[in-house]
């Protein structure tokens, strides 16, 4: 049989088991073993476990689980809560501020937790509610807090820039710098949209007010004073400190991915247990828990996603596939377009993790040979993915959003993160015009890419 009737095979099994409902990592390790079997040497049998284990073995896997106890730890607690009060009452007076303050608590916790689902509902089971009370449209609400948890895998410490760096072998440090200027970016778009809607909203909610119809919450002021301010403050701050140390430990050189993640979870159990009194094992053991539990699951993901590439690439399949790509002839921006295009499909069924192991050996090559920055690529492609996180049928938000606000529609849910989505494309499209926004960064800190 032929590479290409191989490869064809391969995807179109890949594709049918994970229909029928098998969790991801199963699915891709059994397709990657059957195929070992019937199509190379069974002698390779013996060595499934040796594979995934070289695989893995890489030191900058190891600062997942370290992440993700970091970010059990304060999603554990009321950091989340606490983050997002703080926000609101410094912006009370600003225009759509409530918006806004939701857009940076998310973007502040997706830095310290690194993880959408648990952005999502963390500042979503207050924000949520505290948009409503104040009128907002149960829509805008779940689209906003949808859109703001996607963050999560964008900003460092993000666990699939961690998984692109070790597909790709480029520089982990450089690419989470690279993801602070398009995080930026999303944010003040999200804030924009934010105000904009703001406005629309209470021009609407005045108009019908006037008419003598129902005065909405949306016409009310609760502006807090500056004691009430400043009272907040002191719960916030040693996290947002614990945010920035971070940073400059990884980003100046001080330690390493792995050592600063650990740093990181540390730090974070010792500010709970100091802010927020959790230091008893009952306490302690849903945290625990958590960081076992999703540790678990990603590495065995991670694992099987690595064997099954490995397969692919032993049967010539991901050469084959990216040598049919070059093949093409394509223009390097509709060969830039025609991959996102893929990963957007891919993001229908696929979590970000997998469709950055399984596709790497594919559309990197042609990528690089087209002479595109990885580095720049892999954050257009973490945009991309994130719009697979809040897009239908999937989309992983909108169903830890229905969990936070069950009450509010899916059909909703649904229409309110469509102008997020079509953000994110704009973001994307910027990106492409300047790509200076992705590496202006990096340069200034670690000097230009040789």
């Amino acid at each position: 049989m032929s590479h290409g009737m191989t490869g064809v095979l391969y995807g179109l099994s890949t594709l049918m088991l994970m229909f029928t409902g098998m969790p991801i990592a199963f699915a891709l390790g059994t397709i990657a073993v059957v195929f070992m079997y019937f199509f190379m040497p069974l002698s390779a049998l013996d060595t499934v476990t040796q594979n995934v284990y070289e695989e893995m073995s890489s030191i900058t896997l190891l600062s997942i689980p370290l992440f993700i106890l970091k970010g059990a730890a304060i999603g554990k607690s009321r950091a989340g809560a606490d983050l997002y009060a703080a926000i609101h009452a410094w912006l009370g007076k600003v225009p759509g501020g409530l918006g806004i303050a939701n857009v940076l608590a998310c973007a502040l916790f997706a830095a310290m937790a690194g993880s959408s689902p648990a952005t999502c509902s963390a500042i979503g089971s207050a924000g949520i509610p505290e948009m409503r009370a104040r009128g907002y449209s149960p829509g805008f609400a779940a689209g906003i807090i949808a859109a703001g948890g996607t963050l999560g895998i964008l900003l460092p410490p993000s666990i699939t820039m961690i998984l692109f760096s070790v597909a790709a072998e480029v520089s982990l440090g450089r690419l989470f710098l690279a993801a602070l200027g398009p995080g930026l970016l999303l944010v003040s778009l999200f804030s924009l949209y934010a105000v904009w809607n703001f406005k629309r909203e209470y021009r609407s909610a005045l108009q019908v007010y006037q008419s003598g119809g129902i005065r909405s919450a949306y016409l009310d002021e609760n502006n807090l004073n500056w004691r009430e301010k400043t009272a907040m403050l002191p719960r916030v701050l040693p996290f947002v400190t614990l945010l920035i140390g971070v940073m400059i430990a990884l980003y100046g050189g001080f330690a390493t991915p792995s050592e600063t993640a650990g740093l990181g979870g540390l730090l974070a159990l010792v500010l709970i247990a100091i802010i927020y009194g959790v230091w008893r094992p009952r306490q302690l053991s849903p945290i625990i828990a958590s960081t076992l539990k999703e540790s678990t699951m990603l590495m065995f993901i991670i694992g099987m996603s690595l064997l099954y590439s490995y397969v692919m690439s032993y049967l010539q399949i991901s050469q084959d596939a990216a040598e049919w790509i070059v093949s093409l002839a394509l223009s390097k921006w509709l060969l830039l377009a025609a991959i996102l295009i893929f990963v957007v499909v891919l993001g229908f069924f696929l979590p970000p993790v997998s469709i950055i192991l399984m596709t790497a050996p594919i559309i990197l090559p042609p990528l690089k040979a087209a002479g595109f920055d990885l580095i720049w690529f892999g954050v257009l492609m973490t945009i991309v993915m994130e719009m697979g996180l809040i897009h239908p049928p999937v989309g992983l938000n909108i169903f830890v959003i229905r969990n936070v606000a069950p009450d509010i529609p899916l059909n909703a849910v649904v229409w309110g993160v469509v102008p997020f989505v079509l953000l994110m494309i704009l973001a994307v499209l910027l990106l492409s015009l300047f790509p200076g926004i992705v590496t202006t960064f990096p340069d200034w800190a670690l000097g230009p890419k040789i």
